[in-house]
């Protein structure tokens, strides 16, 4: 069983912790779950994928082993872009909980005396910023790409021969993938039980009339169902404004405000870059500002939800790298 267990991947066995974890929390929770077969249904193809990859891999490997570097990028990349399918499976947890975003929205103006999120789009709401805010809101699953990949052809280019082919030469690669994909885990668990919206779907379900004369309404359990969002800000002409909201249209849900986890997986990004591939800092760190703007121009947080995102991120990022079984 052990042997068979070290076929697969770090990344693998952490995603299937998080399985299992969240499962057991199903459990707790179902007589609350709209869906509960649909989770579980997800949970039975991310099971294939997994296991189907790693027989896969093993089958491969076995005939040409020159091809296991390339096998192993495949693998890490499923389970990157498996992230996708666990992000909105937090709203089905928590609309088991009542909403809190009458808390946060009553915090943002008792602190700021405004709402960010409505006043930062309208103070700004020329093409180019709107563009560059957009751009740098779009680029958050680009960047995960570049990084993993940039660190996995480094180590690829300065080794040769047998040295190619040894798990060890790509260290570098399964500490980031473990560290981004832990931290993305890290929040989603967050997002499961602080039921936070954000403005977009707070304000349209109780007005931005209602916001702005002060009044906030509890929803409670409201997104249970409904999911209608403000139209984007900006401008509506723009490439990577419609491109945004093509990608909220496809796969957002009404969930994950609480911190902004863009805003910490990319500061993490940026904190591994520093210490993988400095010469992404050239384009990460621009990225990473417009991105840091875009979460409250665009809506999709309050203020104080991007200020928790930096605060977390250093915590998330050493919780992280401490979890992490490869040598970082």
């Amino acid at each position: 069983m052990k042997t068979y267990l070290k076929e697969f991947l770090t990344i693998e066995r952490l995603a299937f912790g998080y399985c299992c974890l969240t499962l057991l929390l199903m459990a707790v929770l179902w007589p609350r779950l709209i869906r509960p077969a649909d989770m579980l249904a997800m949970r039975g193809m991310w099971a294939f994928m997994t296991v189907g990859l790693m027989a896969a891999s093993h089958f491969i490997i076995k005939r040409w082993e020159v091809m296991r570097p390339w096998t192993t990028v495949v693998r890490i990349t499923a389970q990157m872009v498996w992230l996708k399918q666990w992000y909105p499976d937090t709203y089905e947890f928590n609309i088991c909980f009542d909403n809190l975003d009458h808390l946060f929205a009553s915090w943002e103006a008792m602190l700021f005396g405004c709402q960010p999120s409505l006043e930062f789009s309208r103070s700004l709401p020329q093409a180019f910023w709107s563009e560059a805010f957009n751009l740098g809101y779009i680029s958050y699953f680009p960047m995960i790409a570049v990084l993993n990949y940039t660190i996995f052809f480094k180590a690829f280019f300065s080794t040769s021969g047998r040295q190619r082919i040894k798990d060890t030469t790509y260290q570098p690669l399964y500490s980031s993938s473990y560290i981004i994909t832990l931290s993305f885990f890290i929040y989603y668990l967050i997002y499961m039980f602080v039921p936070v919206v954000g403005p977009q779907y707070y304000f349209c379900a109780v007005g931005v009339d209602q916001i702005e004369q002060g009044n906030f309404p509890v929803l409670g359990n409201y997104f249970t169902s409904h999911m209608d969002m403000l139209p984007k800000p900006g401008w509506t002409d723009g490439l990577f404004h419609n491109l945004v909201a093509s990608a909220q249209a496809a796969g957002e849900r009404p969930t994950a405000a609480f911190p902004s986890s863009h805003i910490g997986v990319t500061t993490i990004m940026v904190l591994l870059a520093y210490r993988y591939a400095r010469k992404l800092l050239w384009l990460f760190i621009p990225l990473w500002v417009l991105l840091c703007c875009a979460t409250v121009y665009i809506q999709a947080h309050y203020l104080v939800d991007a200020i928790a995102g930096l605060i977390t991120a250093p915590i998330v990022y050493w919780l992280a790298k401490r979890a992490c079984p490869v040598p970082f």
